[in-house]
Parts: structure tokens; C-alpha cells; sequence
């Protein structure tokens, strides 16, 4: 078969390969590779490539353009598109013949056509585009100090929405659209970089690293094959199953201050978004289940399997963990050996060659939050390598910099647990967000192989949006693919999961059904049925949480009543590493938030629970305070833990306990009492919702009376803490109107901040069920979170009670404010709205033209900083020229130019109103 007719032939899965991920990154790539083949003309590339155009309209043209160009221009496509796509995505495609010799007899013909520095950057794009994303503004200080750019051509090519590539694309498309004289820089200054020493000039290794290097590879691909975290229960290739997640560099400046776009994998390590060049350590944050062990494990992989971090010889990975449960003191040389892989040749030469070339090496450390001991700087200060030391303290050393310094380190954690002592040593802070909707997608038919039931899985989530809200953190999207036969079992309506207690429910429910003999337990007895089980595993999980301890030995199992049969239900998953190099067996929950819900089931379902439990639970300044809470709250812990506890990481405690919380908030709704009513008294569970109820009250009263008086001429405003979204996720999980209705009486404030609280599409869909229920208009400010188009269809029902919503840098498209705007023309208080930061484009101005035109109330409309043209200061023009109310309007950081300006202005010419314009 031709190369054209197996273009034709798979077009939709190859449109589907490129863009499954929602990232224009595979379809750019593809076309640097044509480019610089000579397959495609430049005016062939901007026509494929247009801004204001979706990634699929985009993609189609660029199949259409290379069919009608021929069989020879197919078949260099298809070789693209395998040199682009990962393996898992190139599963299933056909590329034809296409091999890595013609491929090397092209680049030979076209390097003979380097005439021009201008066909240099044409040819060589691919590995301009690589090498060159790190130095993106030393190579525009270059061009701007010999008068090649002017500080507008260096503020377009680095606009915040472009990824570290995408910038690079765009210096060199500028530079092209400059002529020779500014080529010729940009390729001197090109050559000046890579004449600095980099691994692959530099003196050999010697044969015995070069034969441990080997070996650790080995190693480290074979601890990476198959996904480690929540896929115990089955083997889950990481190849086959990961999908990127949304990466952010953390905010480092003002909020005015622009960040830079999405990042990529390598990022994580590279010199993007550096903000402390004397510090080796990048930390990389994330909530529970968003994916952090899982990126980490990515990024093992591709180091072993040599297709990523060359830079570095050498990689050594720890788990937070199994370091918890490291006991003697170790030096730096027996850490490394013995947690990571042990050297059959010289150690003493392999050592030396580490600390000898320290910027070779790259540690990883997976879990910082489940460390038992906090960093103060009162730790001890440890520099020898070969010297004895608790782990602890050889950790905080490294990531100080006071041991090895120079050597990369990357570390995970939920951000609560990173206290300022530790963050003054980060190089940088990168946010892992979770999944985007196209991740979701991508996610669920990687994991589906059957693509009818990745279509029927996605169109049940499509329908329940406020469960594919919950599914932009990847642990729910696993745990919905691995049970979608009840998903699809439970219809739409009341029965569908709504709340993160329903889908652990569901999957509780999966794994009892799964171990279950021929009778049937999905009645509704099925929990009384598996009781024993759960209460043996929740009083296990709830004595780990007090002791902030998350592996286990079979001792402590025995002690808590786990069976061989409890285990074997699936919850408990053998912890491997630290099995294998001890003589009994460990045991770990599939995910922290497992252990967290099996917590929360036995709080609810122990009958000789303490009545102290629930409120100490729900008053984190009670267990701050208290040194025994956790015997108090745990009724049973164990003499032997109290000096774990003491120790024990409050920081990192207190996010699993408010997990926790959560969980039986959801245990003790109404919809749940049924289930649980043949495993709980009547009265008991009642006694129990009550406490949960007077806890919630009294939590947001707390935050109420912190509200200070406003200042005069200024609004009486509220700025909520994380532990306020807290307490609206709790009341959420309840869902009680009466109780949402009751804890929104009392709040009387005409603004109510929440910027930087990691609000994705889930807690949107708590913060609508709860401020619904507002007496009074307000404004609500989400900048700087990640709403995304899920979370602004989440907010929708409480707009009517929004007089402003300012959502900067939220990662919200066209499609999410076309669903916005559509519901703000019908709500009469809506006034107000921000955007600045976004991804928006020409395609949302007509929505904005028609809300100007319907609403003649509506007062400011801020858009900078987005992806808007001169067409689409056309079409606002539009609307503008029909509004009779606008006082302000911001569109600076947009690509409006001289044109776009003019149909502003003619709009605008006879405003009565407007007193702000950027």
C-alpha cells in the first residue's frame, strides 16, 4: 500500500495520535521535521499553523496539505509522525517504509543547501528547537543589543501561554521574518553555547562507572516498567497507561506579574522558570492522587531507556517512605549503594567519580510529606559523605546544598508540607495540576483497549460533570476506569457519583464484589457483609495515620485482626523495596487517600469509638495543642508510638487527617445511611452526622469572625484560607442543602477572595453547591488556581449570586468562557469579569460582542495577556459600539496591532461611560 493511501487510510487515528494529549507540541514537532526535510514550503507552515484555529482544525490541514502534495511528502509525514508520538501512541499506526536511511540520505540534501544563515535555521530547526529552549533570553539579549529586536519582538516571542519550545518556534520564525543579518546572530550565538563543556566532550568515565551506569539503568527500567502507585492489583505497563499531566512553575512574583506556559517533562530539571541559581533542588507540589510518584517514575524511565536526561550519568531514586523506616545511620556512599543499586566492580573508584563530578548526578526523592521528621534549621549540618549520619539528616543536608552540592536534586510533596525553612533552598517550584479534559480522554482510552468502552466511560462522565471535574486528579480518573461497570451500572440522576465518598464507595464496592464467592453482595447489605474487613483495615489505617506511618510490618497487621483473606481483598499491596531487602514481608494501602477512607469507615462504623473522635478530627489547632490527641482521637494507639508521634510530621499530618474529615463528612450524608444503617445503629450514625454538622458550623463561624472591618470607602471583604475550601469540600460531600444553606446565613461580605488555593474543577463544584445559598451579591476572586473549562461549568450555579468573578490564570479556553458567558447574560447582578492569562483566542470575542450588546448594566471587561488578533478586536468593536454602561477594559499582552486598535477606538469614540482603558 502507498504511503498516500495509508494517510487516507488512517486519518482519524492519526488525527487522534496528535491530538489525544490537547498539547499543539506532537503537531509543532511534526512540522519542524518536514520543514526541515524541505517537504513543506514557509508559506505552507503558516497556513497549517494558524493561531486563532483549534489543534484537530489545525491537524486536518496539515493531513490534507501533504496528501495533495504526493506519495513522497506521505510518506516523510508518517516518519514524522513516528519519530513524534511515544510508543503508546504510535500502537495500532502503520508508517509504512520508511527508513532510517533515506531519512539520513535527506538530511544530507539538505545540509548541502545551507546557503543562507536564513536556510541554516530552516534545516536545522529540530535541533535548534531542542538544544536552543534553554537559553530563550540570553539568545534575545543578543538580538536585542546589536538592534536585531526590539523589545516588542522579545515581548511577543515570550508571552506567557507559549511552552519553553513554542517560545523557541516563535524567536525563530521572528528572526526569519527579520532577514540574514539577524540569522547570522542567533547562529553565532548558537555556536558560542555549545562551545561551553557538556557531558559528551568531556573525558571518558572510567570503564568501571561506565559498567555501573549499566547496571543501575537496568535497575532503575525495571523499577519503572510497570506503574508502582494504585496499580497493585494488576500490571499496569507506565508506557502504556501515562499521560501528562498539566505542569505550572509556582507564582514567584506579584499576581501582575505574567508566568510562563505549560511546561514539559524535562523541564522539571532544566533551567526554565530558575529562581535561585546557587540552589540545586527543584521541588515539584502537587495535592494527593494529582500524579507526582507517577511523573517522577516517567522520568526514570526515559532516563534508563536513554531517550531523556542526558545530561546526567548517573540517577539515583529514594522513597520518602521506605526512608521513614530506615532506622541506622548511614553515610552518603551507603545510602546510595544500598537503597539504590549495589556495584559489582570498584566502589571506591564509582564513588569517587560521583563526588567527583557532582553535575552529573541526579537524585529524586518521591514523598517529602511522608518523611516523620520535620526540617528546621536547627538540623544538624552534615558535609562529610563518608561520615555516619540519621537519614533525616543526610536528606535535609542534600537538599540544603550543605552535602553534594552541585548534584540536581528533584523532590515530590503536597504543598502544605514544605515549610519556608526548606523552600528558601529550592532552585524552583513546579505545580503538578493534574490532568487537563484532554489528558482524561486520553487517559481513559489508554487504559480502555476497547474502544467502545472508552467511548461509553467518557460519554457517562461527559453527563456528569461533577464527576469529570473530580477526574482532573489522576488517582479518581484510575479509579472510575478500573470500575465503570458500576459506573455504567449506576445511570444518571441520584444514584450517579457526585462526590469523592462516592467514588471511593464505588470502588470499595468493586474490590468486595471482585473477591466475593458466587452469591451476590450488591444488595444493599454488601458493607455489613464485608465488615470484619473493613474495620480490621480501617483500625490499621487510622493507627498509621496518628503514627504518620504508611508501611507495615505483619506484626502489626496481626495486631489490628488483618487476615490473609483481608488482604487478599486488594487494598493492601506488598511494598516491594523494603520486602525484598528485609526477611519479612511489608504491607502498604494502594494510595494514601485508601488509607485515609478505610480511617474514615472505621470513625464511622466502630461502635466503642471515642465521642472525641469526630470533634478533635475537625479542630487542627485541638491536635496542634494536645499532645495526646492522637490516643484521644485514635482510642488505641500504641505505647511504642508515642515516640513516633512526637516526632511525627505535623505538616504533613494534618492534609491526610483533613482527608479524612472529608471522607466521613460523605459516610455520614443522608444518601449514605441506608448502606450503612445494618452495620451502625440508627442513633449512633445520627449522633455522629450531628457532630459533623456542629464542627462545620462552628469551622466557618471561626472564619467568619476573622473577617476585619473594611476600611473605609472599600467593600467588606473576606481573604479564605485553604482551610476554608476545607470545610466547603466537607459540606459539599454532605450534600445537604439545609446544612450549605445554614453555613452561608452568616457571611456577609460584598468580596470573597480565594486566590492561590489550589482550587481545581472538584472544589468549583463544592464552592457553586455552597455560595449558591448567599444572601448577598458578591464578587468571587479565583485567580491563580486552576479552574480550567470543567471548573467554569462547575461555577455555574451560583453565578446568579456573583456581581464579579475574576478568574486570572485560571487555563480556561474558548469553550469555557462560551458556557460562562451564555449563563451570565441571564443573571442580572453580573457585572464584572477578568480573564488575564488565559488561552483565549478571536474564537470567544463574539461571545464577549453579544454579552455587550444584551447586558447594558455590565461595567468592566478585562482580557490581557490572552491570544486575541485584530479579528477579534473586530468582533468586540461590535459589541462595544451597542454598550451603553462599560467603565472598564483591558486588553493589553494581546496581538490586537494597529488595525485591531482602530476598531477599538472607532468603537469607543462616543462612550459616555468608560473611565479605564489598557
Amino acid at each position: 500500500m502507498s504511503a498516500r493511501q495509508l494517510v487516507l487510510r488512517q486519518r482519524a487515528e492519526l488525527l487522534r495520535a496528535l491530538c489525544c494529549g490537547g498539547s499543539s507540541e506532537g503537531l509543532e514537532s511534526v512540522l519542524d521535521l518536514l520543514l526541515s526535510w524541505g517537504m513543506l514550503f514557509w508559506e505552507d507552515y503558516q497556513n497549517v499553523l494558524v493561531p486563532c484555529r483549534g489543534l484537530c482544525a489545525n491537524t486536518r490541514v496539515l493531513l490534507d496539505l501533504v496528501y495533495t502534495k504526493g506519495d513522497e511528502t506521505c510518506r516523510l509525514l508518517l516518519a514524522a509522525f513516528k519519530q513524534v508520538l511515544p510508543e503508546a501512541q504510535r500502537a495500532g499506526l502503520s508508517f509504512g517504509n520508511c527508513c532510517t536511511a533515506d531519512l539520513e540520505n535527506i538530511r544530507d540534501d539538505t545540509k548541502e543547501l545551507h546557503g543562507t544563515a536564513i536556510q541554516t535555521l530552516q534545516t536545522d530547526r529540530p535541533d535548534l528547537v531542542r538544544r536552543l529552549r534553554d537559553h530563550i533570553e540570553g539568545a534575545l539579549e543578543v538580538l536585542l543589543h546589536t538592534g536585531s529586536f526590539t523589545p516588542s519582538d522579545c515581548d511577543e516571542v515570550q508571552l506567557p501561554v507559549y511552552t519553553p519550545s513554542q517560545q523557541t518556534r516563535r524567536l525563530l520564525d521572528q528572526v526569519r521574518s527579520k532577514g540574514e543579518s539577524a540569522a547570522k546572530v542567533l547562529l553565532q550565538y548558537f555556536q558560542q553555547t555549545e562551545d561551553h563543556p557538556s557531558p559528551s566532550n568531556q573525558e571518558a568515565p572510567p570503564k568501571e562507572c561506565l559498567s555501573y551506569q549499566k547496571k543501575l539503568r537496568s535497575t532503575v527500567s525495571a523499577q519503572s516498567h510497570f506503574l508502582r502507585t494504585y496499580g497493585g492489583t494488576s500490571s499496569l505497563s507506565l508506557e502504556d497507561i501515562y499521560t501528562e499531566g498539566q505542569l505550572e512553575l509556582a507564582q514567584g512574583g506579584s499576581e501582575a506579574q505574567p508566568q510562563t506556559g505549560a511546561l514539559g517533562l524535562e523541564d522539571v530539571v532544566g533551567l526554565v522558570g530558575t529562581l535561585n541559581q546557587e540552589a540545586d533542588t527543584v521541588l515539584v507540589s502537587g495535592d494527593a492522587g494529582s500524579g507526582k510518584s507517577t511523573l517522577l517514575q516517567r522520568l526514570h524511565l526515559l532516563w534508563a531507556r536513554g531517550v531523556a536526561l542526558h545530561d546526567f550519568f548517573l540517577l539515583f531514586s529514594f522513597s520518602c517512605r521506605r526512608l521513614s523506616s530506615e532506622q541506622r545511620e548511614l553515610s552518603l556512599r551507603e545510602l546510595l549503594f544500598l537503597h539504590c543499586c549495589w556495584p559489582d566492580g570498584d566502589q571506591d573508584r564509582i564513588f569517587q567519580f560521583i563526588l567527583d563530578h557532582p553535575h552529573l548526578i541526579l537524585f529524586t526523592f518521591d514523598g517529602l510529606d511522608e518523611l516523620m521528621q520535620s526540617f528546621s534549621d536547627s538540623e544538624q549540618r552534615h558535609c562529610c559523605p563518608t561520615q555516619c549520619a540519621p537519614v533525616p539528616t543526610l536528606l535535609f543536608n542534600l537538599l540544603q546544598g550543605s552535602l553534594m552540592k552541585g548534584v540536581r536534586k528533584v523532590v515530590t510533596s503536597r504543598p502544605e508540607a514544605v515549610g519556608p525553612t526548606l523552600k528558601r533552598y529550592l532552585r524552583k517550584e513546579v505545580l503538578l495540576k493534574g490532568f487537563s479534559p484532554g489528558g482524561i480522554d486520553c487517559f481513559v482510552r489508554k487504559y480502555h483497549r476497547d474502544p467502545t468502552v472508552a467511548t461509553r466511560v467518557l460519554e457517562c462522565l461527559r453527563s456528569n460533570t461533577a464527576l469529570l471535574g473530580l477526574c482532573h486528579i489522576p488517582v479518581f480518573c484510575w479509579i472510575v476506569s478500573k470500575c465503570y461497570k458500576e459506573l455504567l451500572g449506576c445511570g444518571e440522576g441520584e444514584g450517579s457519583p457526585k462526590t469523592i465518598t462516592d467514588v471511593y464507595l464505588m470502588i470499595l464496592q468493586h474490590f468486595f464484589q471482585r473477591r466475593a464467592s458466587q452469591r451476590n453482595t450488591m444488595g444493599i447489605g454488601w458493607v455489613q457483609e464485608h465488615q470484619d474487613t473493613a474495620l480490621h483495615l480501617g483500625q490499621l489505617a487510622m493507627e498509621g495515620l496518628g503514627a504518620s506511618c504508611y508501611i507495615f510490618t505483619g506484626t502489626e497487621l496481626q495486631k489490628c485482626g488483618v487476615t490473609e483473606e483481608d488482604i487478599c481483598m486488594g487494598f493492601l499491596i506488598r511494598s516491594k523495596d523494603l520486602s525484598s531487602s528485609t526477611n519479612c514481608k511489608h504491607y502498604e494501602f494502594l494510595h494514601i487517600t485508601m488509607q485515609c477512607f478505610f480511617a474514615a469507615l472505621y470513625i464511622v462504623l466502630n461502635n466503642n469509638s471515642d465521642r472525641s473522635t469526630i470533634p478533635k478530627l475537625f479542630q487542627p489547632q485541638n491536635r496542634q495543642q494536645q499532645p495526646g490527641f492522637h490516643r484521644a482521637c485514635l482510642g488505641h494507639c500504641l505505647t511504642q508510638q508515642e515516640g513516633a508521634l512526637k516526632e511525627a510530621n505535623k505538616a504533613a499530618e494534618t492534609p491526610n487527617l483533613q482527608i479524612t474529615a472529608t471522607f466521613v463528612s460523605g459516610l455520614l450524608a443522608q444518601r449514605h445511611r441506608s448502606l450503612l444503617l445494618l452495620s451502625c445503629p440508627g442513633p449512633t450514625l445520627d449522633r455522629k452526622s450531628k457532630q459533623v454538622v456542629t464542627c462545620l458550623s462552628k469551622g466557618m463561624q471561626k472564619h467568619f469572625k476573622s473577617i476585619p472591618r473594611p476600611v473605609e470607602g472599600e467593600k467588606k471583604s473576606m481573604h479564605a484560607m485553604p482551610g476554608f475550601v476545607w470545610l466547603i469540600k466537607c459540606i459539599h460531600e454532605m450534600q445537604d442543602s439545609r446544612i450549605a444553606r445554614d453555613a452561608m446565613a452568616k457571611l456577609e461580605v460584598e468580596h470573597l477572595k480565594l486566590t492561590y488555593c489550589n482550587i481545581g474543577p472538584g472544589e468549583c463544584t463544592a464552592l457553586a453547591y455552597v455560595l449558591q445559598h448567599l444572601r448577598n451579591p458578591v464578587g468571587l476572586q479565583l485567580d491563580y488556581n486552576y479552574v480550567g473549562d470543567v471548573g467554569v461549568e462547575q461555577l455555574l450555579p451560583c453565578l446568579h449570586v456573583c456581581h464579579s468573578v475574576y478568574l486570572r490564570h485560571n487555563n480556561i479556553s474558548d469553550e469555557g468562557i462560551r458556557k460562562l458567558i451564555e449563563k451570565g447574560i441571564q443573571c442580572e447582578r453580573f457585572q464584572k469579569i477578568a480573564l488575564f492569562n488565559n488561552k483565549l483566542t478571536d474564537a470567544c470575542t463574539e461571545c464577549f460582542a453579544h454579552l455587550l450588546k444584551m447586558k447594558q448594566n455590565f461595567l468592566s471587561l478585562r482580557l490581557g495577556n490572552n491570544n486575541i488578533t485584530a479579528a477579534g478586536a473586530g468582533q468586540l468593536a461590535e459589541g462595544l459600539r451597542f454598550n451603553r454602561s462599560l467603565q472598564f477594559l483591558g486588553l493589553w499582552g494581546n496581538k490586537i496591532g494597529d488595525k485591531g486598535a482602530e476598531a477599538i477606538a472607532n468603537a469607543l469614540k462616543d462612550s459616555q461611560t468608560l473611565v479605564w482603558l489598557r
